[in-house]
């Protein structure tokens, strides 16, 4: 399996480890409950490492990133980030994906860990037939570290990083931390005030100990990935692979608003306009469930009037520690998206009632990202 830089520090803390889309990375530590309960009452520090770093650089890396993405690069003024899918021709997700403008002609590319692969093999293929524009995989040069929750800024603050209270959410700003060069994101994947910071591989160790020093007593604890699965799906944020994959379109996953027409072509535009004007023939929604069960990824998703035909499936589900209920996402027939609807869960045999609802579930805190 593929390690971090940070793998020594997850075994000394004794954390859970277990194969992530091929890597070997912290699901746990106190608990999957404690640690989601820290980051939204204080801040969890997540390895967020074996995600893929790609940088875009030259002077046509904005027609080539507008070619092969989805939303509007020409927006991003430089230190600006926006949220992203690439796309094949016939409009399914090849990736969903943060793009920051961090230079004048360079734009650096935060891709899944299980795409990275895929993404780069894409982008070397397309570039091929671009001018002015150079693509590098840095994944291995670059760590990310993710700090999330109500006192991330303090202890960013703490640790000796200024200037973070005008950070507005998706801006960036380049600054040393703890003598390496890191660039300091306003983004999450928590629905709290958070940042992500990416730095040199070889200073990420030394970065990891310093925050968890200066955080302790702000109540900032190690915090792994099975908290940030459940951070993430009271947001009703999209996880590759559940979610959404190549047979998936963004219009199908609720996820027009990244879809811009009016920027001129791009990659799977002809088909995504098409299903955006007939409408797609499923749509990704987020329901509760009325009794406590938990729903989970496979589940079916019957209609509530007998026979209780199926009508499509769970793709995200679990039990919200705030909410006290079952909670999910799933694709069904438009004719049962619409909030309030009644829909029905096969959970192991027994078919539980919920009620289609708008997304989030978590209503996140004033300032969060």
């Amino acid at each position: 399996m593929k390690h971090t830089p940070l793998i020594d520090a997850h075994r000394k803390a004794q954390g859970k480890l277990v194969d992530f889309a091929g890597w070997e990375m912290p699901i746990q530590y106190s608990g999957v409950v404690d640690e989601y309960q820290t980051v939204r009452r204080h801040a969890g520090l997540f390895d967020v490492s074996h995600m893929g770093r790609i940088r875009v650089a030259g002077p046509g890396s904005l027609a080539f990133l507008q070619r092969v993405t989805t939303n509007d690069v020409s927006k991003l003024s430089v230190r600006q980030s926006q949220y992203s899918m690439v796309c094949a021709p016939d409009g399914g997700i090849k990736d969903d994906i943060f793009i920051y403008h961090v230079k004048p002609y360079e734009f650096l590319v935060c891709v899944n860990a299980s795409n990275r692969e895929k993404i780069v093999a894409w982008f070397h293929q397309k570039v091929a037939q671009a001018q002015g524009c150079t693509v590098r995989d840095q994944s291995t040069a670059l760590a990310q570290l993710a700090i999330q929750g109500p006192a991330s800024r303090d202890i960013l603050t703490a640790a000796g990083l200024t200037d973070l209270q005008q950070l507005k959410a998706r801006h960036c700003l380049e600054a040393p931390v703890c003598g390496h060069p890191t660039l300091v994101t306003r983004t999450g994947y928590t629905g709290e005030l958070g940042y992500e910071l990416y730095l040199p591989a070889e200073g990420a160790m030394t970065i990891w100990n310093h925050l968890l020093e200066a955080g302790q007593p702000l109540g900032l604890k190690p915090a792994g990935l099975g908290a940030r699965d459940l951070l993430r799906l009271e947001m009703a944020y999209l996880l590759y692979g559940n979610d959404m994959d190549e047979h998936t379109t963004p219009i199908e996953a609720g996820a027009d608003w990244v879809v811009k027409f009016e920027k001129g072509d791009f990659i799977g535009r002809a088909t995504l306009h098409a299903q955006h004007s007939d409408g797609p023939s499923r749509r990704l929604i987020a329901f509760e469930l009325i009794e406590k069960a938990v729903p989970r990824h496979g589940f079916k998703i019957l209609s509530p009037q007998a026979p209780h035909a199926e009508i499509g499936e769970v793709t995200s589900g679990n039990l919200s520690p705030m909410l006290q209920k079952g909670i999910g996402m799933g694709y069904v027939t438009p004719a049962a998206s619409q909030p309030g609807s009644s829909i029905l869960i096969d959970i192991r045999g027994k078919a539980c009632p919920a009620v289609v609802v708008k997304p989030p579930f978590y209503k996140k805190n004033p300032g969060a990202s």
